[in-house]
């Protein structure tokens, strides 16, 4: 078969296809720039997502329960920036939350009490208690010199040594009055027997005869049972005694503490909460003083007793929360929403073997911190630990916080307290991702109730002067904090261009403004390597292509295989049934674009267009769809006086991994209608876009990467003016092309063609007009689409005929 050539009028249709150096990129006023430098006086607010705003604003003016706030969006947007800008405005105008204290509950320990106190009083009220522990300190054992203390303390002693006393004269009486003398020695009393008038030892007394003896013995025996009896009283005597002195040591220790706790009580008159704990502590106070300080207590022992520490232990209060007066609302962003970090947890110490602890020991979490403001979270890490989001949801219902103590120590010897719930008053912001939001909203039925407002952050910046002088003044800032000379109007232009590249758009910026900063700070690095006084687009370039050098290995590789054969890419001539595919991969942090070979073949048959790819399993969905579309497109473009029946195979060559993405759907067409035509494709061109079943071309995603992807390619084997790319027309407003392609396009030695319709793309790839229907339906002879009508007609006839002669 001999092919149709190319005439002059279809190489001058061709090239209406071709789109000039101004379309690609974006066309900046240099006056525009240099305006954009000058930001004497310019307002640092974040610009910009106004959308995210209004509902920033809209749920912390919603001061209702089930009020919080999601902020949806990717990381580097500028959420966090914003958010915290937002509510360090409104938290500025908030009345300060009042402070939080745990305290001793001595009725039973397990269970500690709160107390609530005005914003800054709680270190003022552990300052005084304090202070009245040392003033104790300094009182006792002292106190108990004194000479009133004495006198009474002797008097209780002598009431009970006359008691004692007059028992034992009346049993000397009847002892002398037997002949026996009696001993008092040690608090021990004995007898002895008189003889001629001299108490005898022990010695002298076993000299006596038997007769002598016994009665002696039974003398003694009398008196010992007269000394008993008179006696009997003894233990209650020194149990009074004991009584009467504890009670004089208490009295002392009430008279010597009521006017400090009176000072107290006096400073606090208006404070019930305080005021019931003082009456609380006094006899609790009282009691420790008598256990812990004695009339008399040697030096080394009270230093080895630390007793400070055990007043403190037991009487000072826990501030759980503190808050500095006219601080406004506090804002809290915890990065590690553990059960830990956002509830609070006890704290245990060993002691003898056994876990201990008590009210001194409980520490806030994040949501006793935040209380009464607003507590940051990421939506990812809460989310992944299902046990802290119910917890969560469930603190957020009841109003309260509660400490469980029993999630981190489940320990069979230990002390356990359970603390009593604090009112919780807290607007939650959640930092998550689109997907996550979505998932969460369709899988957890609670999660509407509790997060009404939705701030949802745009990826693009609207690009005009504002927006400019914006950038401008964080860069400069930036640049000012890393010691770097001060930013050129090049330098500017250059980081805007990255803007534009990494939005992917000639109109609109980033709003990944995190990656343009971050691009400064390495553009400043080689700045001053360089020892150059000022911040120019070459830093910036080499930034870029230091960063492109650190991470390209994997396209340097791709690109030297196909330049040593590895893998099959022509850059020249022409081919039936192939054609040059663009594709990015995504590695890590970083896209590039590398073409690949799609090839088709077509024979009689009735199995239709198979996708190979499909057929092993490597093509996902979205990629098989693609593939599918191509029998709707051919049935809907040609068959309409007869069957379509053929058999055709689709394979992207050389692909070993998983294939997603209809961007290779127009090259997959073009490849099969030039093996059912059999016309060849001219390899010097790659093509890149999706069709639907209408032969539309629609736009795909990475076309720059595509582009440069396939122009370094052509660039390694020397340009030749002929080569070049073709992309959906759609795209045309994505592009963001680097300066050596841009270059290459103006020097006539690449070229970037746009398509609208399948016809499009293959009178660039074939050079051939494609036709148009005439009024009978029928397309003008040697066309493509002529060609490709006639021979499905005569694959649908020979197939069909087959079928009949059986």
């Amino acid at each position: 078969m001999t092919h149709p050539a190319v005439t002059k009028a279809a190489s001058t249709h061709i090239q209406s296809f071709a789109l000039p150096v101004d379309q690609l990129g974006p066309q900046l006023d240099q006056q525009l720039i240099t305006d954009a430098l000058d930001v004497a006086g310019f307002s640092s607010t974040f610009i910009g997502q106004d959308r995210a705003k209004a509902a920033l604003s809209f749920a912390i003016g919603m001061d209702m329960p089930g009020y919080n706030l999601y902020v949806m969006g990717e990381p580097a947007l500028g959420r966090f920036t914003l958010v915290q800008d937002i509510l360090q405005s409104a938290a500025s105008e908030k009345e300060t939350p009042d402070d939080w204290c745990y305290l001793n509950n001595f009725d039973d320990e397990r269970i500690p009490q709160t107390l609530r106190l005005l914003p800054g009083e709680g270190r003022v009220l552990v300052k005084k208690i304090e202070a009245l522990i040392d003033e104790l300190l300094d009182t006792f054992p002292a106190a108990f010199d004194n000479p009133g203390y004495q006198r009474k303390k002797k008097a209780i002693h002598a009431t009970f040594d006359d008691k004692y006393e007059a028992a034992i004269e009346l049993v000397e009486r009847k002892a002398l009055e037997k002949q026996v003398v009696l001993y008092e020695e040690n608090g021990a009393v004995s007898f002895s027997p008189v003889v001629d008038g001299k108490p005898l030892d022990d010695a002298e007394f076993a000299n006596l005869s038997d007769d002598k003896r016994q009665f002696f013995y039974g003398l003694v025996s009398e008196l010992e049972t007269i000394l008993n009896e008179q006696l009997i009283e003894l233990p209650q005597w020194k149990r009074e005694l004991s009584e009467n002195l504890r009670t004089l040591r208490r009295d002392t220790i009430e008279q010597a503490i009521k006017p400090l706790l009176k000072q107290l009580e006096h400073d606090y008159i208006t404070e019930l909460g305080i005021l019931r704990y003082l009456r609380e502590m006094k006899p609790e106070l009282i009691k420790a003083v008598l256990e812990l300080l004695p009339e008399e207590l040697e030096t080394d022992k009270l230093e080895e007793m630390d007793l400070r520490s055990l007043f403190i232990g037991d009487f000072v209060p826990n501030v759980l929360v503190h808050h500095e007066l006219m601080s406004g609302a506090p804002i809290v962003f915890e990065p590690n929403p553990s059960y830990g970090n956002l509830f609070g947890r006890v704290e245990y110490s060993s002691e003898q073997g056994a876990l201990y602890t008590n009210y001194r020991m409980i520490r806030a979490g994040a949501l006793h911190k935040a209380n009464g403001g607003y507590l940051i979270l990421d939506a990812d890490r809460l989310l992944s630990q299902p046990a802290v989001w119910d917890a969560l949801k469930l603190a957020l219902k009841s109003g309260d916080i509660n400490i469980d103590t029993l999630s981190d120590h489940a320990v069979t010897n230990s002390t356990i307290i359970t603390p009593k719930a604090i009112p919780l008053n807290v607007k939650i912001v959640l930092l998550g991702s689109r997907d996550l939001y979505y998932l969460v909203q369709d899988g957890d039925d609670e999660f509407n109730e509790l997060f009404r407002v939705l701030a949802d952050f745009e990826h693009y910046l609207p690009f005009n002067a504002q927006t400019m002088k914006y950038m401008s003044l964080q860069l400069q800032d930036q640049i000012q904090a890393l010691d770097a000379g001060p930013l050129t109007a090049c330098g500017l232009k250059q980081l805007l261009h990255f803007s534009f590249r990494q939005a992917e758009h000639q109109r609109k910026l980033s709003a990944r403004f995190a990656d343009v900063l971050e691009l400064v700070r390495e553009a400043c690095y080689y700045a001053n390597q360089s020892g150059d006084a000022e911040l120019t687009a070459l830093h910036i370039q080499q930034a870029l292509a230091g960063k492109q050098y650190r991470t390209g290995r994997i396209s340097e590789s791709f690109l030297e295989d196909i330049q040593e054969g590895q893998i099959l890419i022509d850059t020249d001539g022409g081919a039936v049934g192939k054609v040059n595919g663009l594709t990015v991969l995504e590695i890590g942090d970083t896209a590039f674009g590398t073409p690949a070979r799609i090839s088709a073949t077509v024979y009689p048959g009735s199995n239709g267009v198979i996708d190979i790819e499909r057929e092993v399993e490597l093509g996902k969905a979205i990629h098989s769809k693609g593939v599918m579309l191509l029998t709707g497109y051919l049935g809907a473009k040609y068959a309409q006086t007869f069957a379509l029946t053929l058999s055709a195979n689709i394979a992207m060559e050389q692909s070993y991994g998983l294939i997603d993405g209809d961007s290779a759907s127009l090259a997959e067409v073009c490849a099969l209608i030039s093996a059912i035509c059999n016309v060849p494709i001219h390899q010097s061109l790659a093509v890149t876009g999706s069709i639907n079943q209408h032969g539309q071309v629609q736009a795909i995603g990475g076309v720059n990467e595509k582009i440069e992807g396939y122009f370094r390619l052509c660039q390694s084997r020397g340009l030749t003016g002929t080569q070049g790319v073709v992309i959906p027309a759609s795209n045309q407003l994505n592009l963001v092309l680097n300066d050596e392609v841009v270059a290459a396009v103006e020097a006539g030695l690449f070229h970037i063609y746009v398509a609208k319709t399948v016809d499009d793309a293959l009178e660039l790839l074939t050079g051939v007009v494609a036709g148009v229907k005439n009024s009978r339906g029928q397309y003008p002879k040697k066309t493509l689409n002529a060609l490709t009508m006639s021979r499905l007609a005569a694959i649908a006839e020979l197939v069909n005929g087959s079928s009949d002669d059986e």
